[in-house]
């Protein structure tokens, strides 16, 4: 996710942790393309949610970070704000009447006003901060590890971490993160997957296979991944996106196929 690393480890990516030999294959979904709209291509994409009709993202780099609303038809930016120039920007997740964001590396935590995106205070954590999401009561952070941490919401201090693995192997670098119910789907950082995870035992339950829609969004690009994911509850509708993409899709996952 962070492109002065990529290049170090793209070539070790072909095939994510869960791609060993394993008693037991975890199941690997494929996707329809139900909708595409247009996007930011210079979205460096980090964070992304859906609320009340309206399409909350949040990008990186320094100098280059901001949250904003942007319409979900056209991909038009509605309004914006800009995050200090020191810090990377990371994820995102509504909260009441706030947006919690995080910070790769400076420790540093935001909450913003949703409805005019005014500054309302920060938080620290230690590591990095990578994803967000939230079920309802726990806020869930991913920090570039095998582990999600539970915030409590009220105080964003940590209460407990999730193990994520998939056949007893940690699942590393998850990131982006949406709570679709009742499980976690996470993006995993230069991987064309997604995985779902059991919130109750941190266990990969199945991988949404995106390839194609990666290699058809990547154009050379190695810093191009696949990185956000949205959900509508009200219309069950699951979009995804990446770094850099000049499309958002609205897919639909499809079931693996039989085995004769």
């Amino acid at each position: 996710m962070r492109a002065r690393l990529s290049l170090l480890i793209v070539g070790s990516l072909a095939l994510p942790a869960c791609a060993a030999s394993t008693p037991r294959e975890t199941p690997v979904y494929g996707y329809r393309i139900v909708k595409e709209y247009p996007h930011d291509p210079m979205a460096f994409t980090e964070g992304l949610f859906f609320l009340d009709g309206k399409l909350y993202e949040s990008t990186g780099l320094n100098r280059q970070s901001t949250i904003r609303e942007v319409r979900l038809e056209d991909g038009k930016v509605l309004r914006s704000v800009s995050i200090a120039p020191q810090y990377f920007g990371e994820g995102i997740v509504n909260w009441g009447p706030d947006i919690v964001s995080l910070t790769w590396q400076g420790g540093q935590g935001f909450r913003w006003n949703r409805a005019d995106f005014r500054p309302k205070g920060g938080f620290r954590y230690q590591g990095e901060g990578w994803g967000l999401t939230q079920d309802g009561k726990t806020i869930w952070m991913s920090d570039g590890t095998a582990q999600l941490r539970r915030l409590d919401p009220a105080t964003l201090k940590e209460k407990g971490r999730l193990d994520v693995a998939d056949n007893d192997q940690p699942v590393e670098r998850l990131n982006e993160l949406e709570w679709v119910k009742g499980e976690i789907l996470a993006n995993v950082w230069m991987s064309p997957r997604l995985a779902r995870i059991d919130p109750g035992s941190g266990k990969v339950t199945g991988w949404i296979d995106l390839s194609d829609l990666v290699a058809e969004n990547m154009n050379g690009d190695a810093d191009a991944v696949l990185n956000g994911i949205a959900y509508d509850p009200a219309r069950d509708r699951l979009f995804v996106t990446g770094k850099n993409w000049s499309k958002l899709y609205e897919i639909a996952i499809v079931p693996p196929a039989k085995q004769p």
